[in-house]
């Protein structure tokens, strides 16, 4: 039986969101049910997401989302790629102020089934969370590309960042199985412009290649943060995780929204990704597109 996926993403700024949903979208075992976005031109980014859903020819309820976090001033205003929305047939319309209570009633009309995929800053997911506290209870999963949990990179990441406020409410719920794969394992996977020029050749990925032109204005690599958190839905030997509990920053200015993890194995309610396969995980990656 296929997977039950909806996907929150703030594609248009990273260029991984469209690399992830791409993804998503050729993953036979994926039932993607919908598609939330979150921050700054929410509706840009929903039409970047419709284009590559015309792409793959499939008919997804696209929702766009919040642009504004709870408390903190907004640091993703704008989404560059929608720039190269000119040469892909997309959507122009979305439904308005329903993208929370989409997520509401989806996951109510298919309970334990649900993967809730989250791949961009929080507020979305911590606006539904508020709003019906059942949700966490429904979920079959939880799955987010969020945090560092280990010493070796820096000890902020984006999404975490991006709504500390929702990021804390988001890792104070319980749900049946509460993932997150943070930076310190995603900066193992990357590709530079060349590896990725050569290895996108599906029609799929053509539409990303594009988007990633205005990406490789500023950077010379993608990294697969979301591609992996999406990937570890379908194949659970790509990263290793370890159970215990994660505490978010809401006090110091300078660290709000890092993640603090601690190993525990009694009743621990989040599990981190410690390790990657990274080879497994390009294998798997590019399978879904031959």
């Amino acid at each position: 039986m296929p997977v039950k996926v909806i996907l929150d993403t703030d594609i248009g700024s990273d260029i991984d969101d469209a690399v992830c949903l791409a993804y998503l979208l050729a993953q036979p075992e994926c039932e993607l049910l919908g598609i939330t976005t979150v921050t700054g031109e929410a509706d840009k980014r929903a039409m970047l997401a419709s284009a590559l859903c015309k792409v793959a020819g499939k008919r997804v309820p696209i929702y766009p989302g919040s642009e504004e976090p709870f408390f903190v001033l907004q640091k993703q205003n704008q989404a560059p790629q929608a720039i190269a929305l000119q040469k892909w047939a997309h959507d122009k319309e979305f439904p308005r102020g329903e993208a929370v209570e989409f997520l509401r009633q989806t996951i109510h009309k298919h309970p334990g089934e649900v993967v809730l995929l989250a791949i961009g800053p929080l507020t979305n997911v911590g606006l539904l969370f508020r709003v019906d506290p059942e949700i966490p209870s429904l979920l079959k999963s939880l799955v987010m590309m969020c945090g560092v949990f280990t010493k070796g990179v820096e000890s902020l990441e984006w999404n975490a960042i991006g709504d500390p406020q929702a990021t804390a409410i988001v890792y104070g719920v319980a749900v049946g199985t509460h993932r997150s794969i943070g930076l310190d394992v995603t900066y193992q996977v990357r590709m530079d412009v060349g590896e990725v020029k050569e290895k996108f050749h599906s029609h799929l990925l053509q539409p990303v290649l594009d988007f990633a032109e205005v990406w490789f204005q500023q950077k010379d690599t993608i990294t697969f943060h979301d591609p992996l958190a999406a990937a570890t839905i379908f194949d659970d030997q790509i990263c290793v995780f370890k159970k215990g509990t994660v505490e978010v920053e809401l006090t110091s200015e300078k660290l709000k929204g890092a993640t603090y993890w601690k190993p525990d194995d009694s009743e621990a309610r989040h599990e981190v990704a410690l390790q990657v396969d990274s080879g497994r995980f390009f294998e798997h990656y590019f399978s879904v597109f031959q």
